[in-house]
């Protein structure tokens, strides 16, 4: 049997282009490399960036908390008043030390160091020796104030954050 037609001819390429030099290549995995270390370093300051955030606003939520137990025990608010510290103070007698230790403990365990402890509790509290508050002006204008490291973040070394209120 015996075909008709045409043969078959290679298509060649033109005469000055015979496909892609590996000079080429190599420039566009160049290229292709510089945009992912870029993306990787984007992702690396938007983490920071977001842990930075998160401490922030777990500041908030622990003086926010504070507050509110100071509002429960009215009584006793002027015993909340207490100098800028970064030790947990030792549990007493009263509702008001309780709650301030009770609240050191968890500020200490939300924000700073002491967040990214692996101990938990008042282990990592005990660990956590970037992390300060201080209360004053209470019954009246009553000022919590809290202070932490936040370089692992990126951020500053003593960052602050104060809430006032009226009780």
């Amino acid at each position: 049997m015996r075909l008709t037609g045409h043969p078959r001819r290679a298509l060649a390429p033109p005469r000055g282009q015979r496909g892609v030099s590996l000079i080429e290549v190599l420039v566009a995995v160049v290229v292709l490399g510089i945009g992912l270390l870029g993306t990787a370093a984007l992702q690396a300051v938007a983490m920071r960036a977001g842990q930075s955030s998160l401490a922030s606003s777990m500041a908030v939520v622990q003086t926010n908390s504070i507050i509110e137990a100071m509002r429960a025990n009215i009584a006793q608010a002027s015993a909340y008043n207490m100098a800028m510290t970064c030790d947990v103070p030792t549990e007493a007698g009263t509702l008001a030390q309780r709650d301030l230790r009770d609240w050191m403990i968890a500020l200490k365990t939300t924000v700073g160091a002491g967040a990214a402890s692996a101990a938990g509790g008042a282990a990592a509290a005990a660990l956590d020796t970037t992390t300060c508050a201080s209360i004053s002006g209470c019954p009246d204008a009553c000022a919590v104030v809290v202070q932490w490291d936040d370089t692992r973040a990126g951020g500053n070394a003593q960052r602050q954050v104060e809430t006032v209120t009226r009780l």
